[in-house]
């Protein structure tokens, strides 16, 4: 195993394949039925894991003309990836900020459906786990947009294909993942 600092995609497909990748016959969120499913949350709270994908999502940030201001995405999926990619942020001493979005509005205190320590203005990108058809992703974008946040595109970790980039390049949003389903020899 690789235990350094830098990104390995093939230690991300390794560890996606052994404890997130399964087969059989599931419903997804869209409704729709699938021969396979990616349970990414296995991975987000797993040790290494976590920490693989936040060194990719942090190399492809850095590939960006300049560093975003933070990352976050809709709660519960892009939290525990949040989470990683500021704490890995933190030990490289880049001053990412994280946030969340909830499904909808607080109905107390603040009200808020953005949470964390961001402001109007500034710079972010939508982290997500599974891309499908970008419904909870583009979600995340509207309830960013309309809090100020200009949103410079979306990370996954894996693409499914299944219409995703194309939903986002409609709203005029990048799409970038560590993986897509081809990675793994799935073409349905």
């Amino acid at each position: 195993m690789n235990h350094t600092q830098t990104y390995d995609r093939e230690e991300l497909k390794s560890l996606l394949a052994e404890h997130s990748l399964k087969f059989g016959s599931f419903t997804l969120a869209s409704g729709k039925t699938a021969s396979y499913y990616l349970d990414c949350r296995n991975l987000t709270l797993h040790p290494r894991g976590t920490n693989v994908i936040a060194m990719g999502i942090l190399e492809k940030l850095a590939a960006l003309p300049s560093m975003p201001d933070a990352v976050g995405g809709m709660a519960i999926g892009a939290d525990p990836i949040t989470a990683a990619v500021v704490t890995v942020a933190g030990q490289r001493d880049l001053p990412l900020l994280g946030f969340m979005v909830r499904k909808e509005p607080k109905g107390h205190g603040t009200g808020r459906q953005v949470e964390g320590p961001v402001k109007p203005g500034q710079r972010v990108v939508i982290v997500e786990d599974v891309i499908t058809s970008g419904g909870s992703a583009l979600a995340a974008v509207k309830a960013a947009r309309e809090f100020g946040l200009e949103v410079l595109g979306v990370i996954g970790i894996i693409d499914r294909l299944a219409g995703g980039e194309a939903a986002f390049a409609a709203e005029g949003i990048p799409l970038e993942t560590l993986l897509t389903v081809r990675d793994f020899g799935i073409t349905e």
